[in-house]
């Protein structure tokens, strides 16, 4: 039996502070009951995807002082158009056709809340993008 939807919220993360009451906007309420919990349990394949974008552009990251490092994070999630599109492909694909018709209505808002989810995610991490020390082999 196919009950996609339903397999698809049980997998989701739950995000106690993430709350949603009736008082909300129907934006935020869309932002806190789905995109967090996807951005959430697509954290690991987005750490991936970013270290796999510094590779791909000479690790010029790895040489930037923090700030540089902050607003190079940035600039990826909101100027790059091809990145953007790829990571926000990674969160929409976890909607359930419910949530993607909600998505459509206003599609240009959720893609705004979508890059600052994904930017501030990026950000609050970005000791993981570190260059691994390499390591030296003592005969």
């Amino acid at each position: 039996m196919n009950d996609r939807p339903n397999d698809i919220k049980r997998i989701r993360p739950e995000i106690p502070k993430a709350r949603v009451h009736d008082q909300m906007s129907s934006e935020e309420r869309f932002q806190n009951a789905t995109l967090r919990p996807i951005v959430k349990l697509q954290n690991p394949l987005l750490i991936e995807v970013f270290k796999s974008y510094i590779i791909k552009r000479k690790n010029v990251f790895h040489n930037l002082s923090l700030e540089k490092r902050l607003l190079y994070i940035e600039n990826a999630v909101n100027k790059d158009m091809k990145f953007r599109n790829s990571v926000r492909g990674m969160i929409v694909g976890h909607f359930t056709v419910d949530e993607y018709l909600q998505y459509n209505i206003d599609s240009s808002a959720y893609n705004k809340r979508i890059a600052n989810l994904i930017r501030e995610r990026l950000i609050s991490q970005v000791q993981l993008f570190d260059k691994p020390k390499e390591t030296i082999d003592i005969l």
